[in-house]
């Protein structure tokens, strides 16, 4: 027996990081590099990349509607087949290594299948092999168990939620979160070419950046590890950089001053839906929102404005592109709830968002915002705002244009 209590560390690789034995084998070397650092080791893994698309293809082709339960049961299996193959390969080259699935950890969630939420988790199995055998942990990511012993999934990214809840419930130092990018950038770097890597950011501009379309964390993985003070670094799975690391309010020296804007985000699954001539009475709005929020739909943009008709309004909300014929279909059968002239869908738009805990203690960042699309002719279809985050609707051929004046006149090009 081992005896002793280290260190634990959770390493998680995304679909890209563990897309063939090739890049599996320098997962080896970086767990080999963490265990002689010191650590108990718990790694969580995603589908090799393609891998759940492909699965998902097989449902759509093979079925008309789909069974929740089995579509779970099929999707998880991508994150099973990574798991016991990186634990295979870690065992063959000396380094003790088990692979645990959803179930046997257990990764007990409620039973929403496709969007899951995690309830607890039971380490004790994992721990026990920490302290007898030095054994490193390989959990399928993604994935996890009803009340009714059925295999549940987190939703897409939810191999991120997977690991900042494990690093939590072993008490980990630290979660490593290893991607396909060296961290969070000020913007997009496909788009914006001047764009550069932020060493350091906040909770909840994170969070702010992450929601708002920057591809770099699952939204509520940002959400626990803030709820839950967990030491988040992001980094690249394929070179050597110092990537970013997530800090409370007041931790890092270099956030002392911090910049007005710390980056910008575009999220190109955007939809604008709008409700013209609905009854303006109260209670309205709930009865929109309530299906909405039962069916656990995102509603992020809401604007309400006076219509041309006496005791009339329009609403305007925004809604992901995967919910909108969802949301559709609910709209239309409610309408005798909600009695209104004319629903009207616009699927050609995207969402920019600045985001930057110094707007706390800077006016004038909005109108800003406002001058530069108004230069570069961009009209602005929606607009709200947040303590740290100013987020606009605008067409979608407009967005790559906006995306560089903006991270220009804030002063994010890189060498600035």
């Amino acid at each position: 027996m081992r005896g002793e209590k280290k260190p634990r560390l959770v390493m998680k690789f995304g679909g890209t990081s563990v897309a063939d034995t090739t890049r599996l084998e320098g997962l080896v070397v970086r767990v080999r590099r963490e265990l002689e650092a010191g650590y108990d080791v718990a790694v969580v893994v995603s589908a090799m990349a393609g891998e759940t698309d492909r699965l998902v293809g097989l449902a759509e082709g093979a079925v008309r509607v789909m069974d929740g339960r089995e579509y779970d049961t099929l999707l998880s299996t991508g994150e099973q087949v990574t798991a016991s193959l990186l634990a295979m390969m870690l065992s063959d080259r000396g380094i003790p290594a088990r692979s645990w699935l959803g179930w046997q950890i257990p990764l007990d969630t409620d039973g929403r299948h496709g969007r899951a939420c995690i309830e607890k988790i039971g380490t004790e199995g994992i721990e026990r092999r920490f302290s007898e055998e030095g054994m490193v942990a390989v959990c399928a990511g993604f994935q996890g168990v009803s009340d009714r012993g059925r295999v549940t999934t987190l939703g897409r990214g939810g191999s991120d939620i997977t690991a900042v809840a494990l690093s939590v419930a072993l008490g980990a130092g630290r979660c490593d979160i290893y991607t396909d990018v060296k961290g969070f950038y000020t913007a997009d770097p496909r788009i914006v070419p001047k764009a550069r890597v932020i060493g350091e950011i906040g909770y909840e501009e994170s969070l702010e950046l992450a929601s708002s379309g920057a591809k770099v964390l699952q939204v509520r993985s940002v959400e626990m590890a803030m709820r839950y003070g967990v030491k988040v670094r992001v980094l690249s799975s394929f070179e050597e950089c110092g990537g970013t690391s997530l800090v409370g309010e007041g931790e890092g020296g270099a956030r002392m001053e911090k910049q007005v804007v710390t980056g910008l985000a575009m999220s190109t699954k955007e939809c604008r839906v709008t409700l013209a001539g609905v009854k303006d009475v109260p209670g309205v709005a709930s009865e929109v929102f309530r299906p909405l929020a039962d069916r656990m739909i995102d509603v992020d943009m809401i604007v309400q404005s006076v219509s041309k008709q006496d005791g009339k309004t329009n609403m305007t909300f925004s809604v992901q592109s995967e919910d909108v014929d969802e949301v559709e279909k609910m709209l239309i059968r409610d309408r005798e709830k909600f009695p209104y002239e004319e629903l009207s869908i616009d699927k050609g738009v995207v969402k920019i968002s600045l985001v930057g805990l110094g707007m706390r203690s800077h006016a004038g960042v909005a109108q800003r915002m406002f001058e530069v699309l108004a230069e570069k002719g961009i009209n602005i279809l929606v607009i709200s705002t947040s303590e740290i985050k100013v987020s606009v609707l605008i067409g979608e051929d407009y967005g790559e244009l906006a995306m560089r004046s903006l991270h220009t006149a804030f002063g994010l090009d890189e060498g600035e």
